[in-house]
């Protein structure tokens, strides 16, 4: 791999970066994080950065250098977009999944840096949306690509496969995991989504689940993180049997990271990001019930690599999988229409015996941290220990842990190859 770095050889004259995540849960604004940290050590003093939108995940980027954050109208107005770039002089951009974004800065001359998270996910009906003629699309790898998204990404321009976009070194896993648990870390992300109306449904039917399923089970320390406002997590909490110390808020990247690596167990809806974080500190982790169509393949995508199932699952009433699976083949919207209808039937009509299940399987999955099904397998965390149970590295070490750097260095080479001031879109 080559590095560029951006020092006063290369460059006198600070460069402007906009960076932005999708509205859609914090993986997008962990992954900005560990590209901006990247950056920084790469000889990034000579960037400014600047946010776009991304309003939902700044705190978690309250740790880095982004100079000042613009937000956008709902319907993102081309002329106030245009105007940005022009004022700030943005010379590269830096978009993680936003492809409406991506394609409407490029349509103000500025070049752009994509990251696709999840590469596996696309079909035909979802090309419209897709940045696909960006200067870099930067693909995470994945432990599977199905065929109909492989036809997708052969039409990227400009395709580079990268590694799991996540924070390198930023937090170490200082003792063992016990079998048999006492903190653990409940993450919920992707709680607004565009398309979800009403985003309460989903915590209404497995917050107290959860927090009732992990006091069953003997543990006594829980931090419940993600975007999740206080109000309703307290309310939750408060409707339901809970561990003696129950804390709740959103936490910055760095602090999220240090208590991932100081928790017994992780329970969480599969977002990616936090999988593959998890994965990289060796934290054992159970996902729970899928929120959205990535999720579904996020949660079975680490069972297969962990070669054991950590899933808790939907009781098919709420929806089945492979019936959201299949309805993908008309594009993300379709599978959403039933995963989310689902998910608001069963918060509106069907909350106690739902909540009873997930429960259940809960208090069943963290029964099997201290038996595990397959005992004579042992894994190694981080520290080099050995335990029985499943290797929960087995994830990331799939995709690999370097594509902070490779992103980095993307962004780094396409402001190298354009002199200061060239088809500067302020011009």
């Amino acid at each position: 791999m080559t590095t560029v770095r951006m020092t006063a050889k290369t460059t006198t004259e600070t460069r402007t970066v906009a960076v932005a995540g999708v509205e859609f849960g914090w993986g997008s604004s962990g992954k900005l994080s560990a590209v901006l940290s990247a950056l920084r050590r790469r000889g990034g003093d000579r960037l400014r950065f600047i946010g776009l939108a991304s309003g939902l995940g700044r705190p978690v980027l309250a740790e880095q250098p982004v100079e000042r954050w613009f937000d956008l109208p709902e319907h993102r107005s081309a002329e106030e977009l245009a105007r940005i770039v022009r004022t700030q002089r943005v010379q590269a951009a830096l978009v993680v999944m936003d492809g409406a974004l991506a394609k409407a800065l490029r349509a103000c001359g500025v070049p752009v840096v994509f990251v696709d998270s999840l590469p596996f996910l696309w079909t035909d009906g979802d090309r419209p949306d897709l940045p696909l003629d960006t200067e870099v699309y930067c693909a995470q790898r994945c432990v599977a690509l199905p065929p109909e998204a492989a036809r997708v990404l052969a039409d990227v321009h400009r395709l580079r496969w990268v590694d799991a976009v996540i924070a390198d070194g930023g937090a170490a896993r200082g003792s063992t995991p016990t079998p048999h648990p006492r903190r653990a870390l409940l993450s919920l992300g992707g709680l607004r989504a565009p398309q979800l109306t009403d985003w309460a449904g989903y915590p209404q039917l497995v917050l107290p689940a959860a927090l009732d399923a992990l006091t069953a089970s003997g543990v006594t320390e829980v931090h419940i993180a993600g975007n999740l406002p206080a109000w309703l997590a307290a309310q939750l909490v408060d409707s339901c049997a809970h561990p003696a110390t129950t804390t709740v808020g959103a936490l910055p990247h760095e602090e999220f990271l240090r208590r991932l690596a100081e928790c017994d167990v992780l329970l969480t809806s599969p977002g990616l990001t936090t999988l593959l974080e998890a994965g990289q500190l060796g934290t054992p982790t159970i996902c729970l019930p899928p929120q959205n169509l990535s999720q579904i393949f996020n949660g079975r995508f680490h069972s297969r690599a962990l070669g054991t199932d950590t899933r808790v699952r939907w009781p098919k009433e709420v929806f089945d999988e492979d019936e959201a699976l299949a309805l993908r083949a008309h594009g993300e919207g379709k599978a959403l229409d039933l995963i989310y209808g689902g998910i608001a039937r069963a918060a509106d009509l069907g909350r106690p015996r739902t909540a009873r299940a997930v429960r259940e399987a809960l208090v069943e999955q963290l029964g099997q941290l201290a038996d595990p099904p397959d005992a004579d397998r042992t894994g190694t965390d981080r520290t080099g220990t050995d335990r029985p149970g499943p290797d929960w590295t087995a994830l990331t070490t799939a995709v690999g842990t370097a594509g902070a750097a490779q992103v980095a260095d993307a962004l780094l080479q396409l402001l190298a190859e354009r002199p200061s001031g060239a088809d500067d879109p302020a011009r």
